[in-house]
């Protein structure tokens, strides 16, 4: 994936795990050695979100150790903050590149039961400190603004009424495009396009895996979403698709690792129960598009 990632200027990815040192753990409370996000950024990865609900899996130390490790590789990241004073002079992000002034923000429905240990902040989804989040945003004056959301139910592959909701309200709020991820499989995306000024608003409401070790049926995969934009008097989306990825870990391919490829493409050399899977998502995952999606079509490379 390295060579399509890297063609992107700015390259946005979920940390859903704590850089929190040793020792290193999966399921429930994620640890990570610092080297998975060495691979990300040489990938070609240069923002991650870290508000999810994963999080606080290390507590404090884990929390702080992560933003550690993404400043001294110089990520940009945002979502989680050491305290209140780092969180006001850093958030919403602001991204100029390319001539483009761009805010991120990035929230979470919550931690799986821990709480925040002060003064560290986890941004989460509230109506009233996100507002006013999106008033501070639209105050540094973006070209376009960010809202990525950690939200939904596991396992649905469509989204709930709360996700809906929640789109719906942020994009009366002034947000311009909003990109999800939680459920661990795959959920619709919609272009939505303004009948009376034709202006866009692309709503993903989940992306999901990209690396996991997850092996039910429709976990093994996700997708990755480009966006381009050009700049003259006025802003439009020049192109915009989705891509199909999939994970061939150690428990589907007897290998001792774990390799993110097209999804779209065949691969003779796996197990062939290994490529009955990849192509079980393929095809579960274009029915689910092919039924639901709104304005946005599968692109190849």
């Amino acid at each position: 994936m390295k060579e399509e990632i890297q063609k992107a200027d700015i390259a946005i990815a979920n940390l859903e795990v704590t850089l929190g040192g040793k020792p290193y753990k999966g399921y429930p409370c994620f640890s990570s050695p610092d080297e998975f996000v060495y691979a990300a950024q040489d990938a070609g990865f240069n923002l991650l979100l870290t508000s999810n609900n994963h999080s606080l899996d290390r507590g404090k130390a884990g929390l702080e150790r992560t933003l550690q490790v993404l400043d001294s590789l110089e990520i940009m990241r945002v979502g989680t903050y050491r305290d209140q004073e780092e969180r006001e002079q850093n958030y919403p992000l602001l991204v100029e590149q390319n001539n483009f002034r761009l805010v991120f923000l990035n929230y979470t429905y919550g931690t799986n039961g821990f709480e925040d240990i002060p003064p560290n902040v986890v941004s989460r989804i509230d109506k009233e400190i996100m507002a006013a989040d999106i008033e501070k945003a639209k105050s540094m004056y973006p070209d376009l603004i960010f809202t990525c959301m950690h939200w939904g139910e596991e396992y649905h592959l469509t989204p709930g009424h709360q996700q809906k909701e929640l789109a719906d309200w942020l994009l009366e709020q002034g947000v311009d495009h909003v990109i999800g991820a939680h459920p661990h499989v795959v959920q619709p995306m919609e272009m939505r396009t303004d009948s009376i000024n034709g202006k866009q608003n692309l709503v993903v409401y989940s992306l999901e895996n990209f690396v996991s070790n997850m092996s039910q049926v429709n976990t093994d995969g996700g997708l990755i979403v480009k966006i381009e934009f050009q700049k003259d008097s006025v802003i439009t989306i020049t192109d915009c698709g989705y891509a199909l990825v999939w994970t061939a870990h150690s428990t589907i391919t007897g290998k001792r690792i774990h390799e993110v490829v097209p999804a779209f493409k065949e691969y003779p050399e796996l197990p062939g129960h290994a490529e009955n899977r990849r192509k079980t998502f393929v095809k579960n995952a274009r029915e689910l598009f092919r039924r639901y999606n709104k304005e946005i079509e599968e692109y190849f490379f």
